[in-house]
């Protein structure tokens, strides 16, 4: 009898390490990091030639890279569908994902998308198969994901990414977090420079078509903009704007997309000041008063503002009004790119001018099947010809839930202008 229940014992005993062994396996194999890249195995999408009107309906913003791929972010996965101008949503050209680790932001130039996470890794991958490039460690981020359900927070405006060309055209990428910046060559990601950066005192302003990386930096007497040489991390100037004081703040314009590459900014000194626009180049800041309302939109040489009914055109560094559009009704301007403005009528036509003449380059509602019209524009991103738009039901209610901000489902509008 005794014998009996001390195998008993000894059998119960063996099972539950068993199964406590197995537990143990199966959340290694849960909570373990993990990186999962799954590359293309179809051929890369032809460059798209779209006619111009919306082409696209989609639940998650879209970055276009090389007028063939649109790719995207989700919490813990960057991917990537084609071609550009797509209806919908297709399944994934190329996939990457890693846990437990969290996307911060994406940001892409030519055929490199570069992803920014949550520990301060950087992963490159070749957008034409989606397999990695490089990965290195940078700084780490302040948040990890923080973008709403479209993901346009990561990719339309990707937090301490910033993308610029050295004096040499070649491409670098410049890293910040809260306790230092470091700039990567893009192609290879070799480390160029890093530096220590107090970001409680310390605003990344972007980098300009000059070769350079400016911050607001208000961390020793008065407020004052920092620029360093991209490729070197070198203080290139330090400018005092005239009249700046702590609660000034600094805007880029000009950018070729978001903050990269800008060649304007404009200095705030409250929130009842216009402002004071200015030139970037290699020799420092020049007056640009053209740029000084807020609004104005840079297009190399040209300015483009909407105000009072009318669309005006000017020459930046010589103040001339080139062109002015009073048939237009009252507009918004939602984007810019290289050679367009893009403008939201009061029904949500979408228009789009050539910057240097005012000539009207399409027009059309900016809505698709039984969308309507009622609805308010929220971020927006212009590049290739493309404009993407997210649509928010009204009245704006920035603090609800996504299915009460965003209008559908599928609230990104991806036009071909």
């Amino acid at each position: 009898m005794g014998l009996a229940t001390g195998w008993r014992r000894i059998a119960t005993a063996v099972v539950v390490a068993a199964v406590a062994a197995g537990t143990a396996v199966v959340a290694y194999r849960v909570l373990a990091p993990a990186e999962v890249s799954t590359v293309s195995r179809g051929d890369y999408p032809p460059a798209a030639t779209p006619e111009v009107g919306v082409v696209g309906r989609l639940p998650v913003a879209p970055l276009i890279v090389d007028g063939r791929l649109r790719v995207y972010a989700a919490q813990r996965q960057v991917y990537a569908d084609g071609p550009a101008d797509g209806q919908h949503r297709r399944t994934p050209y190329w996939s990457y994902r890693r846990w437990p680790a969290q996307v911060s932001g994406v940001v892409a130039d030519g055929t490199r998308v570069v992803s920014h996470w949550s520990d301060g890794k950087l992963v490159a991958l070749d957008a034409r198969t989606g397999r990695v490039a490089w990965r290195v460690d940078g700084p780490a981020p302040v948040d990890g994901w923080t973008a709403r359900r479209t993901g346009a927070g990561a990719v339309w405006s990707p937090p301490g990414l910033f993308l610029a060309r050295d004096a040499g055209g070649q491409p670098v990428l410049i890293v910040s977090g809260p306790h230092r910046v470091t700039g990567f060559g893009l192609a290879d990601g070799r480390q160029l420079w890093s530096a220590e950066a107090d970001g409680g005192c310390r605003t990344d302003v972007g980098t300009t078509a000059a070769g350079q990386f400016a911050v607001m930096d208000r961390c020793a007497g008065p407020a004052a903009v920092e620029f360093r040489d991209v490729a070197t991390g070198a203080l290139v100037t330090r400018w005092q704007p005239p009249g700046a004081t702590a609660e000034s703040t600094v805007t880029p314009v000009g950018c070729v997309t978001y903050r990269f590459r800008c060649r304007g900014l404009r200095v705030t000194a409250g929130a009842d000041d216009g402002g004071q626009g200015w030139l970037v180049g290699a020799a420092g800041p020049v007056p640009a008063p053209v740029l000084d309302p807020v609004g104005t939109e840079l297009d190399g040489k040209w300015a483009v503002r909407a105000t009072g009914g009318a669309v005006t055109g000017w020459a930046v560094r010589t103040g001339e009004e080139l062109w002015r559009r009073t048939d237009l009704g009252s507009v918004r301007i939602v984007a810019a790119q290289p050679g367009r403005v893009h403008l939201l009528t009061e029904t949500n036509d979408l228009i789009t001018l050539d910057t240097g003449t005012g000539a009207e380059r399409s027009r059309f509602p900016l809505t698709v099947g039984s969308d309507g019209i009622g609805w308010t524009p929220g971020s927006a991103y212009a590049g290739g010809g493309y404009l993407a738009v997210e649509r928010l039901r009204e009245p704006v209610a920035p603090d609800a839930d996504d299915q009460r901000y965003f209008l559908t489902a599928e609230p990104v509008l991806l036009a071909a202008t």
